[in-house]
């Protein structure tokens, strides 16, 4: 996904020469002349997309583009008597509609919503999707920035969608918008999308999409996360362990994230060039704040080589559980005293006894100081700032001895860390801001984070030196070897941003300089973001950026207590993913997060990975591996057999609730290079609960449900390497799990199916080619690997001869109505099994001199 080869220009644009498909009159919002909104305001405005957006600096090949399909959108806007720094204002009504939506249920994270009026809409919603069926069409209502304010969209009495407009500061007020939101109308939904954002992004000049964008290499590979194998108590010991073991077991990742607990961070109060001591859980730390930008204390006493010499330093690969264990028993023993006082216990001695006997014992785990180590006065000597300590030290051990490891990312906190930069430990100029919310953000869940972020303030860098404090932290972190960064907390920015010219001025500065750095320091694709999930940061952040996290955190367990053990909280994830891929996937390559390959749900989720084409990552604790699970996901060296677009729920699904409607079953397409996919996934035992604000549990939805699945789910045309595959006469198709093969066509009834809760079925469509007059074929790929069709590389015909280039090793299946007559593989002639039923295979051993590649030729 290279950039455009023409520079960007000031072009005008031209008016297109068709009349606009919306109209407004009447007091009604027309498209192709059928009621999409009723009752609109007086006060609202509609104009055509060449009407406002005249002038723009995109791509002209995209200008012309979004030219060519002009007359299918336009912008709402607004106007008000009085200037407001928050306005609120009717588009009008709707009911009847089916509609689908994304809303935010904290503040940086989002998830799909269905419902049929706009008083089905919940706060902070960030794109609606309205079915037309009059005539057979989708309208999306997208709400965007203009001047200072950005918008969303929230519920109304009587059916009315409501628009909320604001600056985030006091001080910055507007009374009128000219393009508030943007509206555009398509018969394909998926279409709908890319034209909607295209148009956007060639009005706003803000972000780029992601087609003009390269994502970082290890969108293809195999990674490994800290998080989960030990939290904040992660050091250089523990890293070396994991990835080892990892290699052991004969899966190496190609990349590693070290994940939060690398910083250099202390809490106000504290010694300002001392490093926090004994912290384990998120939480504790989100109102620290970063006082150096290189690496703490643990990293930077490493000794270069001390994990392959002779005295290698000890290591309990037992402890950072032991730890997080303990770490529960205190945050349990504090929450047990809050809920006493909110409760209006008045004597909470008990409970404070209690909890500084957990600390204590903590205390005492870590040895005092933390993990025994000596003091950070004994780290700041001369020696340990030579090449052969610290984080460079590190980083080249690890690259030297584990020869497929790539990338090394680290984890950071927009604003510097959890709690933003120390005022007066750098040179920048930091200042603590206390935190205030948008009011749109009370109808979201309770969140911790949140909590925290507010009962500790942010020490905010002036944006004016966004630049410069980017800038001193990524050319360290690249100078001592880390290849790139995972940005979280991203959206704390619109809680400070009261004296700095409201959310949109500040957004821009922050990102502005991020991305200057990334491109001067991470080949400007070294970036993973987290925590973003709102339209200020896609609007505004993605004009380098091109990759980030699509769903809220893989939760192994549920922290406030879980109804259906930890099942529940599985399916929800995958929800989230999905449908935010619809939007965010036109900015940057979805990240569906990492998992656990021993939790209880780990075939569930490896199942998602294994077709969402993106990466595939792990958060394994030490000794927490299956293998022969990671197996059908990874190839020995670290790559994946990635699908060639990004998984989007199916047509069937997008106005359907596949988390509590009790009835249906998740299905996600995507393509690989000869084929396609559909997975078919039972999400089903919990969701979002308006009334409570929260994600809970529906028991009563957790069971077997039924469904279907048709070839023509997939969505070959959004993809345009595959629009021929999907006019094909007739399609092998072979089921994962069931390890069933038969043959379909488009004509054909639904296969049906039944999905057990919390499993999956993955279906691989492949075209039938005639060889001949009575030979058909279709290769299915690599039967071991969850995604079996991403494992050709190459096909081709030659007469009556099927060639192949096949990556990995295992079973080779394909389609065949008839025996062939030789098998070739690698040049040479081998054995291979056919049954009458259709089903030709031979296996593949794995060829480490050919990077895994077979050539097979089947003569018929």
């Amino acid at each position: 996904m290279a950039p455009d080869t023409i520079n960007s220009v000031l072009t005008v644009l031209k008016p297109s020469k068709r009349d606009n498909l919306f109209e407004l009159f009447d007091d009604k919002l027309f498209v192709r002349n059928v009621p999409l909104l009723t009752e609109v305001p007086g006060n609202v405005t509609f104009k055509s997309f060449s009407t406002i957006c005249q002038t723009s600096e995109a791509p002209l090949s995209l200008i012309r583009r979004v030219e060519s399909i002009s007359y299918k959108g336009g912008f709402l806007g607004f106007k008000k008597g009085e200037s407001s720094d928050r306005l609120i204002n009717s588009l009008g009504k709707f009911s009847g509609k089916e509609f689908l939506s994304i809303f935010r249920f904290k503040t940086w994270w989002s998830t799909q919503w269905v419902g049929k009026s706009g008083s089905d809409f919940q706060m902070e919603t960030q794109w609606a999707m309205i079915s037309v069926p009059e005539i057979r069409s989708y309208a999306v209502i997208i709400p965007i920035t203009e001047g200072k304010f950005r918008s969303a969209l929230q519920p109304g009495l009587n059916g009315h969608a409501m628009i909320c407009a604001e600056s985030g500061s006091s001080k910055v007020k507007a009374s009128s918008f000219d393009a508030i939101a943007y509206i555009h109308v398509s018969e394909n939904p998926y279409t709908l999308m890319k034209e909607a954002y295209s148009a956007v992004r060639v009005h706003l000049n803000s972000f780029k999409l992601i087609e003009e964008k390269s994502p970082p290499p290890l969108v293809n590979k195999f990674g490994w996360c800290t998080w989960d194998a030990f939290y904040l108590t992660v050091e250089p010991a523990g890293i070396w362990h994991g990835v080892k073991e990892f290699a052991d077991g004969g899966i190496s990742p190609r990349f590693l994230i070290i994940d939060d607990g690398w910083q250099s961070i202390n809490i106000d109060g504290q010694d300002p060039h001392e490093d926090a001591k004994n912290l384990v859980l998120g939480g504790t730390q989100m109102t620290a704040r970063l006082h150096r930008f290189e690496e703490c204390e643990k990293f930077r006493k490493y000794k270069g080589g001390s994990m392959t010499g002779p005295n290698r330093p000890p290591f309990d690969p037992k402890k950072p559980k032991m730890l997080i264990s303990k770490a529960i028993e205190l945050e349990m023993a504090e929450k047990a005293r809050d809920k006493a006082a909110q409760s209006g216990v008045t004597d909470l001695s008990q409970y404070e006894i209690e909890i500084e006997k957990r600390r204590k014992e903590l205390e005492k785990m870590f040895g005092g100081e933390e993990g025994g180590n000596p003091s950070s006065q004994g780290c700041s000597s001369c020696s340990c700032k030579s090449e052969n300590f610290g984080m460079k030290a590190f980083t080249r051990d690890l690259k030297a001895n584990f020869k497929g490891l790539d990338d090394i990312y680290v984890w950071h906190a927009l604003a510097g860390a959890w709690g933003g930069v120390r005022p007066g430990a750098t040179p920048l100029s930091a200042k603590i801001v206390p935190c205030k919310l948008s009011p749109g953000l009370d109808g979201t869940m309770t969140d911790l984070a949140v909590v925290k972020i507010i009962e500790g303030s942010i020490g905010l860098v002036h944006p004016d030196q966004a630049d410069e404090l980017y800038e001193m932290m990524h050319s360290y972190l690249a100078k001592v070897g880390i290849t790139g960064v995972k940005v979280d907390v991203i959206h704390t920015l619109e809680y400070v941003c009261e004296d700095y010219g409201g959310r949109v001025e500040l957004a821009k500065k922050y990102y502005k300089g991020i991305s200057k750095s990334l491109s001067k320091n991470f080949n400007g694709t070294g970036f993973i973001s987290s925590m973003q999930q709102c339209n200020d940061f896609f609007l505004m952040g993605t004009e380098q950026i091109s990759m980030g996290r699509v769903g809220d955190d893989f939760w192994f367990q549920d922290p406030n207590g879980d109804p259906m053990g930890v099942y529940w909280l599985q399916g929800v994830h995958m929800i989230h993913c999905a449908y935010n891929s619809m939007w965010m996937g036109q900015f940057i390559q979805p990240d569906w997060d990492m998992f656990q390959s021993d939790h209880l749900c780990a075939k569930f989720h490896a199942g998602s990975r294994a077709i969402c084409g993106g990466p595939v990552y792990v958060s394994d604790s030490l000794g927490g591996h299956d293998f022969d699970l990671l197996r059908k996901l990874v190839f020995p060296d670290g790559t994946i057999p990635k699908c060639q677009y990004m998984a989007l729920p199916t047509r069937d699904c997008l106005f359907k609730n596949p988390l509590f409607d009790g009835k249906t079953i998740l299905k996600i397409w995507n393509v690989n290079k000869y084929g396609g996919v559909v997975g078919a996934f039972n999400c089903q035992g919990a969701g979002w609960d308006p009334k409570e604000q929260r994600i809970k549990g529906y028991s009563h939805c957790y069971k077997p449900i039924t469904g279907s699945v048709h070839v023509s789910d997939i969505e070959w045309d959004q993809k345009k390497e595959a629009t021929e595959l999907g006019e094909a006469e007739e399609y092998a198709v072979y089921l994962t799990e069931e390890e069933k093969l038969f043959t379909t066509t488009n004509n054909s009834d639904d296969i049906p199916i039944v999905i057990q809760s919390s499993t999956f079925e993955i279906f691989t469509f492949v075209p039938l080619k005639k060889l001949g007059q009575a030979t058909k074929f279709a290769p299915i790929g690599l039967t071991n690997m969850f995604n079996c069709g991403g494992c050709i590389e190459k096909l081709s015909y030659n007469g009556t001869n099927a060639e192949l280039e096949v990556k990995g090793g295992g079973n080779f299946l394909a389609y065949s109505n008839v025996s062939p007559k030789k098998c070739y593989l690698n040049g040479s002639e081998v054995g291979f099994e056919w049954s009458e039923n259709g089903k030709l295979g031979l296996f593949l051993p794995w060829n480490e001199e050919t990077g895994g590649i077979s050539n097979i030729t089947l003569v018929f």
